[in-house]
């Protein structure tokens, strides 16, 4: 897998998330996802985190603190927006389709659904501000 960078953006009690439908061979996929994406070659998790929104999501972002990582391979940073309407852009927007679909949305912490978002552990770490330290090796 890639290392990805991704942000865990909570507003007036509402995480920001990306809302994707597959369709494939007539099976429907729905699911919610958290910001983010791939690591590229020279960044740091920091740098990939802050493009990604930008190219994802048209907003440009603080980082407030590090939550951690799964398997050290997806880094999750908690993050406010700076500026910028959130709105689908960049790769996600030329690659959309009615097979392969894309939507920034907000959605009520207080009724998020486990079997249809991943990381709600670290998504209650980002409202209880529960940073942990970055080490350097992840920095590479």
């Amino acid at each position: 897998m890639r290392i990805s960078s991704r942000a865990i953006i909570v507003e007036d009690g509402k995480l920001l998330a990306m809302f994707r439908r597959k369709i494939k061979n007539g099976e429907v996929k729905e699911y919610f996802a958290i910001p983010g994406g791939g690591l590229e070659s020279g960044e740091t998790l920091e740098q990939n985190v802050v493009r990604e929104l930008k190219e994802e999501m048209n907003v440009d972002i603080k980082i407030l603190g590090y939550l951690g990582s799964r398997n050290n391979e997806e880094h999750y940073f908690h993050a406010e927006i700076v500026s910028g309407e959130v709105k689908l852009s960049g790769e996600e927007l030329d690659r959309m389709t009615p097979e392969n679909y894309y939507e920034p949305m907000w959605l009520d912490v207080a009724e998020l659904d486990p079997s249809k978002i991943n990381g709600i552990d670290i998504i209650q770490k980002a409202i209880k501000k529960e940073y942990v330290l970055l080490d350097e090796e992840n920095q590479k």
